[in-house]
């Protein structure tokens, strides 16, 4: 029994030895993932329409080939892209159905999801993770960026698109999911709001699913300021966090759902 346990000791030891090695480099897929969506893999793949080699590849994105390899191997690698012999009998750089979610416009992208979260100023606050337990005064993000998300999205647009960006690109796929799966639940609305609903895209999608529908797209007002003004519905700034509605066409637009 002794041996039993020594020996179980022993492979868990071997096995901490290699699984130390992941959190150390823990951050590397994300860094790859975000540079290929930043030289544009994806969409050069997809608008080729075929495999690419790695000399296409090159030429297309500008890149130096050695390079680019190394960065296409560890791709493969993890399966985000895969390699298909080309009519050339050459070998090519195919996309997967998880590179497809790497197309900037792609119908499911969630490319600029990935861009948000792992932009500094979203990795800043992880950064500060153990502050936040030693000291619950300020937030990971307060702590990191000196302003919470919101008031820093207002000061920083570069920001603020990256936050647009990603919601909306969430709302590609969620959205359609509801509209296909439950039709049933927007029967008989009348009205929909969207409470912090960015640029309107998931209600854009729902109204033209359901044009019978009044929606509203509350928001921030420096974030509906510069919304798309989009048929059958109308964006209302405010702050969900604060009862008082200063501007008197907003008041009326919440008071017709009270």
């Amino acid at each position: 029994m002794g041996d039993i346990k020594a020996r179980g000791k022993e492979e868990d030891d071997d096995k901490a030895e290699v699984d130390i090695w992941n959190y150390v480099f823990g951050y590397v897929k994300m860094a790859v993932v975000k540079s290929a969506i930043e030289l544009g893999i994806a969409d050069a793949i997809d608008n080729h329409g075929s495999p690419m080699t790695l000399s296409e590849l090159t030429t297309a994105l500008g890149c130096e080939p050695s390079r680019l390899h190394r960065i296409m191997r560890f791709l493969v690698h993890y399966r985000i892209f895969e390699e298909e012999p080309t009519c050339q009998a050459s070998i090519g750089f195919a996309l997967t159905p998880l590179s497809r979610r790497l197309i900037r416009h792609g119908e499911r992208s969630m490319a600029a999801f990935i861009l948000l979260e792992s932009s500094p100023v979203m990795l800043a606050p992880w950064h500060s993770l153990s502050a936040r337990v030693l000291d619950g005064a300020n937030s990971p993000f307060e702590a990191a960026n000196g302003k919470d998300v919101w008031s820093y999205a207002e000061t920083n647009p570069g920001h603020r698109k990256l936050i647009d960006d990603a919601m909306a690109c969430n709302a590609r796929v969620a959205v359609p999911a509801m509209i296909e799966g439950c039709p049933e639940v927007f029967d008989g609305l009348k009205s929909l709001v969207d409470v912090g609903g960015a640029n309107g895209a998931a209600l854009s999608m729902l109204i033209k699913a359901f044009p019978w529908i009044h929606g509203i797209n509350f928001d921030l007002p420096h974030v509906v300021a510069v919304a798309p003004e989009v048929d059958g519905i109308e964006h209302v700034g405010g702050n969900m966090f604060e009862c008082e509605v200063s501007d008197y066409n907003d008041r009326q637009s919440i008071e017709r759902l009270q």
